[in-house]
């Protein structure tokens, strides 16, 4: 089919600015709307069209994306208006139950959902590098395609919509976990008066080389192979208490690594000593009552 090039902005705050302009700038029609109208004003100064209502701005363009500070705003604009005949992509950033819950009343007055996430930051859009997930209507993505493109390189992950969010958060999960970590040592050596700009190469490439495991454990995982020839579960849980001492002692707070020592613990409780620490994950799908 002949793709439009209309296609509608709702949200304008960074990201969604950055989006409609990244619209913009690779010619497509783009009509925008913001529930404080002065926000569009750089936007119109380029070339975009500012709806005076959310429900014209949906009904200027058959294709509509959703791109608000919180699920609740976007869930507000879009259970208000009616989408019939529109594809809607959400890109706020939402739960999987969220993304669930607005696909199934999108679709039931009459329009078509993706959902999305975002991995990049605002100045990234518009570059290679900025990774967007789609998943939901997959007729739908194929036919925005062109138009998504404009944002960066797309991912789409599968028919259920709750998968792009899922994945969003987890890939957060994961950055959260390694700047916890990566900011507990900076304190470490910093109550020494050693400068993070000494330390900080050196946890680069220490952590650089720990990632490249990564592809081992998920295949480990995977197929149910918890044995190890490196690190024991319970080679890290005798480790762990000088950790922990010696943040103490260094006046650093443990805090962020008390929940790995109860997780370990209770992997050696349950028997899982010898095995590999990728153990770890199958406690965390059973979390302890």
């Amino acid at each position: 089919m002949t793709e439009s090039t209309s296609v509608t902005v709702l949200g304008l705050g960074l990201m969604g600015t950055a989006l409609a302009e990244a619209l913009l700038k690779n010619g497509h029609s783009v009509t925008v709307w913001n529930r404080s109208p002065g926000k569009a004003e750089p936007l119109v100064a380029k070339g975009a069209r500012r709806a005076a209502t959310a429900a014209e701005a949906i009904a200027a363009s058959p294709l509509v994306i959703v791109c608000m500070s919180v699920y609740g705003n976007a869930d507000d604009v879009l259970t208000g208006e009616a989408p019939a005949g529109r594809t809607v992509v959400q890109l706020t950033n939402g739960t999987p139950g969220q993304a669930r819950a607005l696909a199934e009343h999108v679709t039931a007055r009459g329009g078509r959902y993706v959902d999305g996430g975002i991995m990049a930051v605002p100045q990234m859009i518009g570059g290679p590098d900025a990774l967007i997930l789609y998943s939901g209507d997959e007729a739908a993505f194929e036919e925005s395609r062109t138009l998504l493109d404009a944002f960066g390189t797309a991912r789409f992950l599968g028919a259920d919509p709750g998968l792009a969010p899922l994945f969003d958060l987890a890939l957060l999960d994961a950055m959260y976990g390694m700047l916890a970590g990566f900011f507990h040592a900076v304190a470490l050596v910093r109550s020494e008066k050693v400068r993070a700009a000494t330390f900080a190469p050196m946890a680069t490439a220490w952590l650089t080389a720990m990632m490249e495991g990564f592809p081992g454990y998920a295949r480990a995982l995977d197929d149910g192979e918890f044995g190890t020839d490196v690190s024991s579960v319970a080679t890290s849980q005798v480790a762990f208490p000088g950790l922990l001492d010696t943040s103490r002692e260094q006046g650093v707070d443990p805090a962020l690594l008390l929940p790995l020592r109860d997780l370990l613990d209770r992997a050696v409780a349950e028997g899982h000593g010898e095995d590999g620490l990728v153990r770890l994950v199958t406690l965390l799908e059973r979390p302890a009552s």
